[in-house]
């Protein structure tokens, strides 16, 4: 009889793929209705539950402490393990890299010490918790992402759009693959610790790698464009969504990677999708040129 995962935020992101990944692997997927099941009674019978919620950045300080207090006691009375998306927030400006499960929480802005806070509340809590931490996601649908609403939202226009230096490795996750790790993760949970941390290298790729990367699948060569943060900053004052965007603006100009050792070393046969591979699945096919095909972004890879 296969295992239950239950899914908090299916619509979302994360728990889109995740679904999708753990639907492949076999398991019963059970998606949570926000306004129709309660948390105390979905979790019951879950072995692990994917906590995918993600408020809007202006909801986070009302919202994130009180959701995911709900998540650790739904777990702590079910006996479920918890897999919790984690990001590069904690890390801050200046913390060096390559970040990995061992380096310090050191974010001061408020963003990133929500973010700290909460991760603290799992790592304190009595149930199993598998953080796996990654960088910005390349998605296989458009979902609002820098990826697809900044980066390559004028790509039919021969421009690609970036946010902050292009010559410094900033990380992305290929959202696949990192709810694959989820899944290999989750089925190894009876040898993990209570709580573990675990980053996702994915690909670590400057702005001008990405392009060159990108420009290889293109109808249309494309070049690179700056992004202008002036009408955010113009926003700023009254539009809460752009303050918290201007907060977070330091991840494009500092260069950052994870470090990804843990991961080989908890499933060595795990396979990412070559970057090659993976870009076309995140591209709407009127820009790629003829004879690269759009294949299906959510077809699971191979663990071994």
């Amino acid at each position: 009889m296969p295992e239950t995962v239950l899914i908090l935020g299916a619509s979302g992101r994360f728990g889109r793929a995740a679904a999708t990944a753990f639907e492949h692997a076999g398991w019963h997927v059970v998606r949570f209705r926000r306004g129709r099941d309660t948390l105390a009674q979905a979790s019951q019978g879950a072995s692990v539950i994917v906590s995918g919620w993600n408020p809007a950045y202006p909801d986070w300080d009302q919202q994130v402490p009180a959701l995911h207090a709900e998540v650790i006691a739904a777990a702590e009375a079910s006996g479920a393990t918890v897999i919790l998306p984690g990001n590069v927030y904690v890390f801050g400006g200046d913390t060096p890299g390559p970040w990995s499960q061992n380096t310090p929480h050191a974010a001061r802005n408020p963003l990133g010490r929500i973010r700290v806070e909460l991760e603290a509340a799992y790592r304190a809590c009595s149930a199993q918790v598998i953080t796996l931490r990654a960088g910005d996601f390349l998605d296989t649908e458009a979902s609002g992402n820098w990826f697809d609403a900044m980066l390559t939202a004028k790509l039919d226009k021969g421009k690609f759009i970036y946010p902050g230096r292009a010559d410094i490795p900033h990380a992305w996750a290929y959202l696949p693959d990192l709810a694959r790790a989820a899944v290999g993760l989750a089925n190894l949970r009876a040898e993990l610790p209570r709580y573990l941390d675990v980053p996702f290298a994915g690909y670590t790729l400057s702005g001008e790698e990405l392009l060159s990367a990108l420009n290889a699948h293109l109808s249309t060569p494309a070049r690179l464009g700056q992004m202008s943060w002036l009408l955010l900053r113009l926003a700023a004052p009254f539009w809460p969504m752009g303050r918290c965007l201007l907060e977070m603006r330091y991840l494009w100009d500092r260069p950052h990677r994870l470090d990804g050792r843990l991961l080989q070393q908890l499933l060595p046969d795990f396979e990412p999708t070559p970057l090659q591979q993976a870009l076309p699945r995140c591209l709407p096919s009127a820009v790629l040129k003829q004879g690269v095909s759009r294949p299906d972004g959510n077809a699971p890879g191979q663990l071994a």
